[in-house]
């Protein structure tokens, strides 16, 4: 042939075809994909189920807050356990969170005469089934939990 150059690859010479040597690197490549690959979708899994978590502990935390400030706007204490349990238990079904919650609210304060300054606390804890946050099949639980206080109006008749 002409222009033919000796030695490249896929190339003839006077001598014949060229034939390309094996190295000890051929199918390294491949062996690492398949070692490598479990490890990656594990560790993206686990950043999964740490940011699902997170978002869980978020409405955990807002089911607190909204349970505190609707039982610092009522007028009785058995008033403000009714909707700070109601508050919570709406908040953490409308985050479509899987979980049976307890709700205390703490009405203490609600006895200090008007004109002081007083505040109702509102805690929440749920336990959440790992499967619900992470991955389908996934065994065990985590309890999240969440307190938040609210002040009470100063000057509001209790």
């Amino acid at each position: 042939m002409s222009g033919a150059h000796p030695g490249e690859p896929g190339r003839r010479d006077a001598a014949g075809p060229s034939r390309r040597t094996r190295t000890r690197d051929d199918g390294s490549a491949a062996l690492e994909l398949v070692i490598l690959a479990p490890l990656l979708v594990a560790l993206l899994g686990l950043v999964i189920a740490a940011g699902r978590t997170s978002v869980a502990q978020g409405s955990v935390d807002a089911a607190a807050a909204d349970a505190a400030r609707q039982a610092s706007i009522s007028l009785t204490p058995a008033a403000a356990q009714a909707a700070g349990q109601a508050s919570a238990r709406a908040a953490l079904r409308q985050d479509g969170l899987d979980c049976d919650p307890v709700v205390a609210i703490s009405t203490a304060q609600f006895s200090i005469p008007p004109g002081e300054p007083a505040t109702v606390t509102a805690s929440v804890s749920c336990t959440v089934p790992l499967a619900s946050l992470a991955l389908p099949g996934l065994p065990g639980s985590t309890s999240l939990r969440s307190r938040f206080t609210s002040p009470l109006d100063v000057y509001r008749s209790r």
